[in-house]
């Protein structure tokens, strides 16, 4: 007769009650942690974490199977339907499955292992043939298709229901929307929505200049587009899919297809038009699945996406179907874990780097930990108003990320482990390298270092810039040779090229005396340039070439430039407040004004005069694309002449393209403009043009 008492109350024997308690705190744990991970899409802890609990959970359950109920999270799928999205029944449930959290060798054998002895097979018999492939770190999807189109898309749910977000897959490009009639009346395809890094890295850098919300990781990211309720915003985010499985399929008796293998069925699916990862392969016996873990695990970091492990399935269809399912999971497939790339971690301080450009970003410096199978001891903070966002603060216990060879990041701060009241970190007035102000421009989130032409840490940046084609035209200053030169410390600032001996240059590695006499006298011609040329080449923040060539005409010198007000540099054609700011400050630095001295010292030297009268904007508003080569003028000079008349160069074809001027093996663009039906000239036409609408003037400006 069975005991009248709640296993899990205070009444229960003593040998059930404490592990009870154990096991329900485990699951009220990771009930919550899951929620917060697939329903807020808003992790707080790292993945290694959440493996520890649950396997914590499974061993208890294991040693205590009278506890288990079936709503513990090793007996289901854990999800829920977003309020706003409408449910979804699977009718063939998407389950999850188990967890190899071994990420050694063993883990693999373990399962060769496990499904030999499923499968009653001896020593003797013939190894068991797998199909191997990446284990994507995004979001579980369903695509419904009938008669060929998709007709609907579901999230995994709790695994028996999810959510139709068939309004947002439809914006996801790799996914098709209509098949080849050669595919089954119903066709169920099940597969993983994900974010590439890059797209990702790009997406948040969007989000912290508009001052909006970054994301953890690209799943996260991933899952948050899928499930808006607008559509266009998921639009707007760059999401990708993997095809892996199948759900409900029209069956063979009604005309539907017959698979033999998992990998038969993954082919079939590329050759109807869905993306299968390409790493995917048989794998025969456990060696080959330890190889395959291996090969993926050391190719990890370059991959364009984010992978935490491998996954493992037995081929034959039908063997799977002999080895069935567990409660929760297939009993034919396993995911091969890899070392976790979130750890939780203390920040020690708090300091700053000055990057190529002037950017300052705020470094953690933490207590060492061993992320994705390396030790971090910084990681990058990005800005202060992510700082802020994040709440982050020296002391605070934090999650670091590290995915690939992606800087290791801060992503959040594990709550209730500060001890008492810290004070908000704050950004250095001065830079710690050259002493320049810092500085934020309205509107932007980074700081600034307004040191450009004299700080160490701007260097070789400023250099390239300075030596561009567009700018002073030093032919045969390019990357190897300013890192020789800036790493040798040969040259600290700008000056310091024209300051250069033959000797100094000989002396770098790979440099022919030929091949320093080439860059010497590219130096000496550059020193006779133009006002615009010298301007843009000194890499003032937001002065590009076509404000550079303005500046030139309003103000005729480069003195009264320097020394002119925030409201008279406004009085420039097209300079707003933010130029205006950016350069009144650029000028008022004294390390900035000695390199510009230093310069015109060792003979740079350019035209100037009384301010020229401004060339009628005759094409302002225009948009004109040049492409193939033009029999007289080259792109830069007909570049020019359209800029002195206003219009603006663009780099692609649209709608809004005003005309585009075409010279000989005109590709792509041309056929763009045809098809758009964009007005299309030669260089006489677009002479003509010019001339027709006051353009002699446009050219005598430009020259």
């Amino acid at each position: 007769m069975t005991e009248n008492f709640d296993l899990f109350s205070a009444s229960a024997p003593a040998d059930i009650a404490q592990p009870a308690i154990k096991i329900k705190a485990l699951r009220d744990q990771l009930n919550h942690w899951a929620h917060q991970y697939y329903v807020l899409d808003a992790p707080t802890v790292p993945d290694a974490d959440y493996d520890r609990a649950f396997r914590e959970l499974q061993a208890l359950e294991a040693a205590h199977p009278e506890l288990i109920t079936p709503d513990s999270p090793t007996q289901r799928v854990i999800g829920a339907v977003m309020d706003g999205l409408a449910p979804v029944r699977h009718a063939v449930p998407m389950l999850s499955i188990h967890t190899e959290t071994d990420t050694e060798a063993t883990g693999a054998q373990a399962f060769d292992a496990r499904m030999r002895r499923e499968l009653g097979l001896s020593e003797t018999d013939p190894a068991i043939e797998y199909v191997a492939e990446p284990k994507f770190d995004g979001l579980a999807m369903s695509l419904r298709y009938e008669n060929g189109r998709l007709v609907q898309a579901a999230t995994r749910g709790d695994g028996e229901v999810g959510e139709d977000v068939t309004h947002n897959v439809r914006t996801i490009r790799q996914i098709p929307l209509t098949l080849p009639e050669c595919v089954p009346p119903l066709l169920e395809v099940r597969g993983e929505v994900y974010m590439r890094r890059a797209e990702f890295d790009a997406l948040n850098e969007r989000q912290r200049e508009q001052g909006g919300k970054t994301f953890v990781n690209p799943r996260n990211a991933a899952a948050g587009a899928v499930r808006q309720l607008d559509s266009g915003i998921t639009a707007q985010r760059p999401l990708s899919f993997f095809a892996y499985g199948l759900g409900a399929i029209t069956p063979p008796a009604e005309g539907g297809p017959v698979f033999r293998t998992h990998y038969e069925m993954l082919q079939t699916l590329k050759s109807w038009g869905f993306p299968v990862a390409a790493q995917v392969q048989i794998a025969v016996g456990a060696t080959e699945l330890v190889a395959f873990h291996q090969q993926v695990g050391a190719s990890r970091d370059v991959l364009p996406y984010d992978i935490d492990g491998v996954v493992y399935k037995v081929n034959s269809l039908q063997l799977q179907r002999d080895l069935g399912f567990k409660t929760r999971e297939p009993r034919w497939a396993v995911a091969h874990k890899y070392p976790a790339q979130e750890m939780a971690t203390r920040i020690e301080g708090i300091d700053v780097q000055v990057g190529r450009t002037g950017k300052i970003t705020p470094v953690a410096r933490l207590a060492p930990v061993f992320v994705g199978g390396v030790t971090v001891t910084n990681a990058t903070l990005h800005n202060l108003f992510e700082i802020r966002k994040k709440g982050v603060r020296v002391g605070d216990t934090v999650i670091v990320r590290r995915a690939g060879d992606v800087i290791p990041e801060v992503v959040g701060v594990v709550p209730g482990n500060r001890a008492g009241y810290v004070p908000n970190f704050k950004m250095p007035r001065t830079c710690p390298v050259c002493g320049s102000d810092v500085v934020r421009e309205k509107g932007e989130a980074n700081h600034r270092c307004t040191g450009g032409l004299f700080c160490a840490a701007q260097r070789k940046e400023a250099i390239l810039h300075f030596a561009a084609r567009r700018a002073m035209d030093i032919e045969g200053l390019g990357d190897k040779l300013v890192d020789q030169l800036v790493d040798a410390n040969v040259i600290r600032t700008l000056p310091d090229l024209y300051r250069l001996g033959l000797t100094s240059l000989i002396a770098l590695e790979r440099m022919a005396e030929k091949s320093a006499q080439n860059v010497l006298a590219a130096l000496e011609k550059s020193k006779q340039t133009t006002l615009p040329r010298f301007l843009f080449g000194l890499g003032l923040r937001h002065v590009g070439e076509a404000t550079a060539k303005d500046l030139a005409r309003h103000f005729g010198t480069l003195d009264a430039i320097m020394d002119a007000s925030v409201e008279q540099l406004l009085q420039v054609p097209d300079v707003g407040p933010v130029v205006a700011q950016s350069l009144h400050t650029f000028f008022q630095q004294p390390h900035n004004r000695e390199v510009v001295e230093q310069l015109r010292a060792c003979g740079v030297t350019w035209p100037e005069g009384t301010p020229a009268e401004r060339a009628p904007q005759v094409l302002a508003g225009k948009t004109v694309v040049l492409t193939g080569t033009l029999p007289t003028l080259s792109r830069d000079a007909a570049k020019d002449m359209l800029e002195a008349a206003g219009a603006k160069v663009a780099g692609s074809v649209s709608k809004k393209t005003s005309y585009v001027v075409a010279g000989e093996e005109a590709g792509s663009k041309l056929a763009k403009a045809q098809e758009l039906g964009v007005p299309v000239l030669d260089e006489a036409g677009m002479l003509a043009l010019l001339q027709h609408a006051g353009g002699t003037a446009a050219k005598e400006g430009a020259d």
